[in-house]
């Protein structure tokens, strides 16, 4: 809750003042989550920061440039761009037919039998949840690995909290079934 209402007071310094020290604060609490959020929606560590930059270049400029737009929350708005940003990536790859070769992932600096483990179990469950429709993919992302509320999820996805909850547990349900196989 005192996290929220800071956020609001930040985002109130950047919508009325266009002040550029408020933002670079909302920035450095959540470039890190909209990386990992870009990252695993393009398996390219060059192409998401580029993307992730270009996020917030667009969130800053609609920020200032839309100062009644009444938002109410940095996350649900900066989500909702990395969306339509990680959407436009796909229209140009399905235009252009480019598709991902390969995967990386970043595993804590732990003994080589324990990165190991722990590389196989993101590759299995990975590869589950790719299984699932992409509904389901990105409910599972913002609940589980980028940790938003049932209502953060809501806005961004312009859905009712009630259709995020059906479609956690559908998508949970899912992905058990496909666990189990």
């Amino acid at each position: 809750m005192k996290d929220l209402l800071q956020e609001k007071k930040i985002l109130y310094r950047v919508v009325v003042q266009k002040n550029p020290e408020a933002y670079a604060e909302l920035y450095d609490r959540y470039v890190e989550k909209i990386y990992r959020f870009v990252y695993y929606k393009v398996r390219s560590k060059e192409e998401a920061e580029d993307l992730v930059s270009d996020i917030f270049l667009k969130c800053w400029n609609y920020l200032i440039s839309q100062p009644k737009a009444g938002i109410s929350s940095f996350s649900g708005l900066i989500y909702k761009i990395a969306r339509n940003a990680i959407v436009d990536v796909y229209r140009n790859k399905a235009r252009n037919q480019e598709y991902p070769l390969e995967m990386g992932f970043d595993i804590p600096d732990t003994s080589a039998i324990e990165k190991l483990e722990t590389h196989l179990e993101i590759e299995q469950v990975l590869k589950l949840i790719q299984k699932l429709k992409h509904e389901y993919q990105e409910v599972i992302l913002l609940k589980y690995v980028e940790e938003l509320s049932i209502g953060e999820i809501a806005r961004i996805l312009e859905k009712s909290q009630t259709s995020v909850r059906v479609i956690l547990h559908r998508a949970t349900k899912k992905l058990k079934e496909l666990a189990n196989k």
